[in-house]
């Protein structure tokens, strides 16, 4: 199982030296994967929790790119209703290859209404655009003269059963974002009946999960995955693999964007993390 970074390129504490200070060290740390999100105009209702300045993702990733030379890279999630499928198949083909084929596409509808009003894009259909948006971007693809053969992975965001039927329709792997294990254990075993229902593969799992540390164990049902101490949080890790994950995103982002001011507190939670597992190898947990 491989494990990745959801890193902040947002916030009034982000700047091209800070997202560097990230980039170094997740790849340092061992992880595997080094993700952005992804908002175009920052309306008020993006503001409140993603504040400017907000780096684009593709040219984050690009720059990013230049200064890692292992870690893979990736959205989590490009909105897929604000760009032209052609766009987002130009950038993400051409990404893939300047960073020697190491992007991971997620993708997902989008949930800011004020964002997409900015954008002229109706909020009400941004399913079927999403849907349409993807078949297009995997059409240009096939063009090889144009794009040559990618095999970007394509991971479908969102936690709705709408969302989950989209990553068996046109997906790689399901990225749902921020779950209890309970409630993804369940969500697993539906989105294999919709793999049913649809005749083809079960989509990878993906999660991404949260990281947040802290001193003494959090109890009860809606504990989300990767919030407690460091030897639940593992555990969390060895549940997801076995329930079958191919990769999981950490987001120690807990909302406050005065977060972003301080880093260095994500950094040593993730070395913790880091310190506890071989990330050279398939996911293991080592006893404290």
């Amino acid at each position: 199982m491989k494990i990745g970074v959801n890193i902040l390129n947002f916030g009034p504490g982000t700047d091209p030296g800070v997202l560097r200070g990230w980039a170094h060290t997740v790849e340092g740390l061992g992880f595997d994967l080094l993700m952005v999100s992804d908002h175009v105009a920052v309306t008020p209702d993006v503001a409140e929790r993603y504040p400017a300045p907000f780096y684009e993702p593709f040219t984050t990733l690009s720059w990013l790119a230049g200064i890692t030379s292992r870690v893979r890279l990736g959205t989590t999630v490009l909105v897929a209703p604000y760009r032209h499928p052609l766009l987002t198949a130009r950038m993400a083909a051409n990404l893939d290859d300047l960073s020697g084929g190491r992007l991971v596409l997620g993708v997902g509808v989008g949930w800011a209404r004020e964002e997409f009003a900015a954008l002229g894009i109706p909020f009400e259909r941004r399913g079927r655009l999403t849907d349409a948006h993807l078949r297009g971007v995997r059409a240009a693809w096939e063009d090889t003269a144009s794009y040559g053969r990618r095999r970007i992975p394509v991971w479908v965001g969102g936690n709705s059963e709408a969302g989950m039927r989209r990553s068996v329709r046109l997906g790689d792997a399901w990225h749902p974002l921020r779950v209890t294990l309970p409630w993804l254990r369940g969500a697993a075993e539906r989105l294999r009946a919709y793999a049913d229902e649809h005749g083809g593969p079960v989509p990878a799992l993906a999660p991404r999960i949260a990281l947040k540390l802290t001193g003494t164990p959090v109890e009860g049902p809606r504990r989300p995955a990767g919030e407690g101490t460091i030897d639940q949080v593992l555990d969390d890790l060895e549940q997801l693999r076995l329930l079958g994950a191919e990769s999981v995103v950490l987001d120690p982002y807990g909302g406050d964007p005065r977060e972003t001011h301080r880093p260095q507190a994500a950094w040593r939670d993730l070395a913790a993390v880091a310190a506890h597992l071989d990330l050279s190898r398939p996911l293991t947990t080592e006893q404290p």
